[in-house]
């Protein structure tokens, strides 16, 4: 299934054989301090930037009715972000997988998107479509 938006996801998910456990980090764009002047431009011009986690979240599929509802739980943290990833966790047919079970995954999710390696997650923006990076 091609997921073309976070309701595909959460359908997607839902429709596991396995329990489903789904992983989010919230993340914003920052300027690094050495950049150069045409970084400087390119990100003025709303390109390039590093990407910064700045908190995560685990849910079952059934805790989320849709984006805007995980939209309302990000607000409460006080961070603006400009990109959520997401990626799943999945338990077996006897047994969903924990919060508990999250905790190791996702911080390595929050690692992997620090040194750049985005490619095993789907990136949504603040409307809930997902985003080509690269």
């Amino acid at each position: 299934m091609d997921i073309l938006s976070f309701d595909d996801l959460l359908q997607a998910a839902r429709a596991q054989p396995e329990p489903q456990r789904l992983l989010f980090v919230f993340a914003g764009v920052e300027l690094p301090e050495d950049s150069t002047p045409v970084q400087r431009e390119r990100f003025k011009a709303g390109q390039g930037g590093a990407l910064v986690p700045l908190m995560c979240v685990d849910k079952r599929p059934e805790e989320l009715s849709s984006f805007a509802a995980l939209v309302r739980e990000s607000g409460q943290f006080g961070h603006s972000w400009g990109l959520v990833f997401a990626a799943a966790l999945a338990g077996s047919v006897s047994r969903a997988p924990t919060s508990a079970d999250a905790e190791e995954p996702l911080q390595r999710m929050v690692e992997s998107i620090r040194q750049g390696r985005i490619g095993g997650f789907i990136p949504f923006d603040p409307q809930g479509q997902p985003v080509q990076i690269g």
